[in-house]
């Protein structure tokens, strides 16, 4: 599938038909490696010329807009899937792979009657595109939020001794509590540990003798049990911090342990079920929006297509997708099959053209061409 495709429209001198079997010769004989399709447009609705040329200044925008809209839901597939360890599905309207949507494009004339206004038909597609992006945000945040729970729980469980939770290393039989003693949680600098067993007996005074237990150990920390008379818990507290060690504060409770193991795996569940619906949204949204820019499209050549060639319609759309190294003679052979003269005038500056720098654009042809970027 190739990711860049030209929509060109060339001005009919004689007849369409006559114009496309040109352009099919030209493009076989001289870039036989680019592809080439018809881009069928409906008879749309002309208006007024104003009408026209207000539309027309709207038009660049309203595209660029769509487009980033596209290539956001786009890139959020990705990441699922890559998150989620899924191979990349080819992305589809309907069923239809995108780029054979493009490339076989059909109006659709239900969801877009051909008898509407042009402003009519883009301002829904722009509303239509605008409330998806809407809703983008409001899912993905939703999805990141449970996202960012369960990473700051993951980091408390992995981080070291000295910030992580410390109820999976604790069991029952480590902590002694009566009316008058406490145990105390102390996390001691894994190179310190000589120090913390020949100090900790007289750091304060009340302190029970040889209490003091290891029940875990990282690359660190280590994490000691020491057992000490209640009312001097405060005075051991500043002592240890003096020398270097930190005193925990933990709480052992079965009911809280099981209520975070519980909040745990609720928050597992809920960022799957988050991210499959994220994930089959963006499909179904992604084709929605390529629907919708695609119909945009055929406005845009339709409408500008009537700017540069004039009334009645008359013009040939079609779509290419040529190599880099084959652009330049591509754009060579659509210049071929308009008016000499009229390409004379639409020349870039440096080759002298009298139109040159005008529209806003860095690129100017005798024909109208915009490009769409579909990865």
């Amino acid at each position: 599938m190739a990711n860049r495709y030209w929509v060109v429209s060339l001005p009919v001198q004689k007849s369409a038909s006559t114009l496309w079997n040109s352009l099919q010769d030209q493009i076989s004989k001289h870039s036989f490696d680019t592809p080439l399709y018809r881009f069928n447009i409906p008879n749309l609705r002309v208006g007024t010329l104003d009408s026209l040329l207000a539309l027309s200044d709207d038009l660049f925008k309203s595209n660029t807009f769509i487009e980033g809209v596209s290539q956001k839901i786009r890139r959020q597939i990705e990441e699922l899937e890559r998150v989620s360890g899924l191979e990349s599905n080819a992305l589809t309207v309907d069923g239809v792979p995108i780029d054979s949507y493009l490339t076989r494009f059909v109006w659709d004339e239900a969801k877009y009657p051909t008898m509407s206004p042009l402003r009519e038909i883009v301002d829904g597609i722009h509303t239509l595109v605008a409330k998806i992006e809407d809703d983008l945000k409001v899912r993905v945040a939703e999805y990141n939020n449970v996202r960012s729970q369960l990473n700051a729980i993951n980091r408390k469980q992995s981080g070291s001794l000295a910030v992580r939770d410390l109820s999976n290393m604790v069991k029952p039989e480590d902590i002694i509590t009566s009316e008058h003693l406490v145990t105390l949680l102390a996390v001691v600098p894994k190179y310190s540990q000589k120090d913390w067993l020949s100090s900790y007996e007289t750091l304060t005074t009340y302190v029970v003798p040889r209490s003091s237990k290891k029940l875990y150990e990282d690359n660190e920390y280590a994490l000691y049990t020491v057992t000490l008379f209640g009312r001097v818990a405060d005075n051991f507290r500043t002592s240890a911090r003096e020398r270097g060690f930190q005193i925990r504060d933990f709480e052992y409770s079965p009911e809280a342990q099981e209520s975070r193991k519980q909040e745990l795996e609720k928050l597992v569940q809920d960022q799957d079920s988050l991210r499959s619906s994220l994930l089959q949204w963006c499909y179904t949204s992604y084709g929605e929006v390529f629907s919708s820019w695609m119909h945009f499209c055929a406005v845009r050549i339709f409408a500008e297509s009537i700017l540069r060639y004039g009334l009645p319609p008359c013009f040939l759309a079609c779509v290419l997708s040529p190599s880099t190294r084959g652009e330049k003679k591509v754009r060579s052979i659509l210049e071929g099959l308009c008016d000499s003269t009229n390409s004379t005038y639409w020349k870039t500056e440096d080759e002298g053209g009298a139109m040159a720098g005008l529209g806003g654009d860095a690129d100017t042809y005798p024909y109208v061409s915009f490009t769409i970027n579909i990865a």
